[in-house]
């Protein structure tokens, strides 16, 4: 008996994606039907893609009907896998694109992450230019940005561009669904050189217990030794309660974030430019981060025209603590970076914070003093990081010491 089950989109303003409709057959072998503008050139080897994965998918007799709007094949094959799974959902097996080596990249625990921009885990379109933006951070979302009928769909696709888009170096993250939902995200993920996990609405330390044990499980699984990071976001009123609580409950916690707009609807109130309401709740995340060793990461700024506001955001974001913000559009990074760039006499400080560390490490002394006045480590922390960040950005020199040479 024939059964017909689809994945995918069609119509006019859909771009780099395709439609699939799989019907299974008991005879008959593998026919593929394909509509595509580009099919003189390359409807043999999207036939043939589609044919690989149905046999890795163990399936053997189906049409295949394939409306293509300028799909890249991983993400053909993953609307072909979504769609066998729909009409099989037992079906366990998984059709993997090759590892590319430019998604080989690692990270590190000590990093910048001043911009995280934000992608629709079921939006190819958007993923595939994102990391020529270079924001420090890509955020494949499987959470509110997917419809709950797509969450399946995303699920695959994320996995798939993990294993095959470039991201030219950004962190690369996703944020998962709610527990219970969010474990099964997981299996689809971890494998595939993910840095870090965002957890949505979190609320207790538990719920990271949760989540970092079955990471664990899974990189133990796969023979996999690098650690995938966590970041939790904050986004009520009983997770700001519970922030310390929160961002403690981990070694592999590296930041705490904010998300406002829940957090404010949760309080009862409405999210403002001013932001009076959310003060207490972004104060006390940037405090319970600080005290647990990790980076205070700001909310987004939802207004992509107004890029004024935006840095006028980032401004009081950095007065209160934070060290990053989310982004939903490649135009706010660049305002996102340079209202994070040190400004000139922070600068000046810190170089001559770190002159005086360095020099008082070279001749052996135990404490860092700059004239009459004592230096603490986490000054120093500080001012390495300014300095640091001074010249990546190009602000800096790089032999800048030599003004302080002896």
């Amino acid at each position: 008996m024939a059964k017909t089950c689809e994945a995918g989109r069609r119509g006019e303003k859909v771009r780099s994606d395709c439609f699939v409709s799989l019907e299974l057959r008991d005879s008959g072998g593998i026919e593929v039907r394909l509509k595509s503008k580009v099919e003189v050139m390359y409807g043999e080897s999207i036939k043939r893609l589609c044919m690989d994965v149905l046999k890795i998918l163990g399936i053997e007799n189906a049409l295949v009907t394939l409306d293509d709007q300028g799909a890249l094949p991983f993400t053909i094959s993953a609307r072909l896998e979504t769609a066998v799974k729909r009409c099989l959902p037992d079906n366990n097996r998984e059709y993997l694109p090759e590892m590319l080596e430019h998604s080989m990249y690692k990270t590190q625990r000590e990093r910048f992450r001043r911009s995280r921009l934000y992608l629709p885990g079921n939006e190819p379109k958007f993923m595939i230019n994102a990391g020529i933006h270079k924001p420090d951070a890509i955020i494949l979302d499987l959470e509110d940005s997917v419809a709950p009928a797509e969450k399946d769909a995303a699920r695959v696709l994320v996995r798939n561009a993990l294993r095959q888009v470039d991201f030219y170096g950004a962190e690369r993250m996703v944020r998962i669904n709610q527990l219970p939902e969010g474990l099964e995200d997981l299996e689809y993920i971890i494998p595939h050189n993910i840095h870090v996990i965002l957890i949505p609405k979190c609320e207790s330390s538990e719920q990271v217990k949760q989540i970092d044990k079955r990471i664990k499980e899974i990189l133990n699984k796969n023979n996999i030794k690098e650690s995938v990071f966590l970041m939790p976001i904050i986004e009520s009123g009983l997770g700001v309660i519970k922030a310390y609580e929160i961002a403690s409950s981990s070694d592999n916690i590296i930041a705490l974030a904010i998300g406002l707009e829940d957090y404010t609807a949760d309080i009862g109130t409405e999210r403002t430019k001013e932001g009076r309401e959310s003060f207490f709740a972004r104060s006390q995340v940037v405090n319970a981060a600080r005290a647990a060793g990790a980076q205070p990461i700001d909310t987004v700024f939802s207004d992509v025209t107004d890029m004024d506001g935006l840095r006028q955001s980032v401004n009081e974001a950095k007065s209160l603590g934070f060290e990053g913000k989310g982004c939903i559009h490649p135009r706010q990074i660049k305002v996102i970076h340079d209202a994070f760039a040190p400004a000139e006499r922070e600068i000046e400080k810190a170089k001559r914070i770190v002159s005086a560390f360095e020099k008082a490490e070279k001749e052996g002394l135990g404490v860092v003093s700059l004239g009459s006045k004592m230096i603490d480590p986490p000054v120093v922390k500080r001012a390495l990081r300014t300095v640091k960040l001074a010249a990546e950005m190009g602000i800096l020199d790089k032999n800048w010491r030599d003004e302080y040479v002896q």
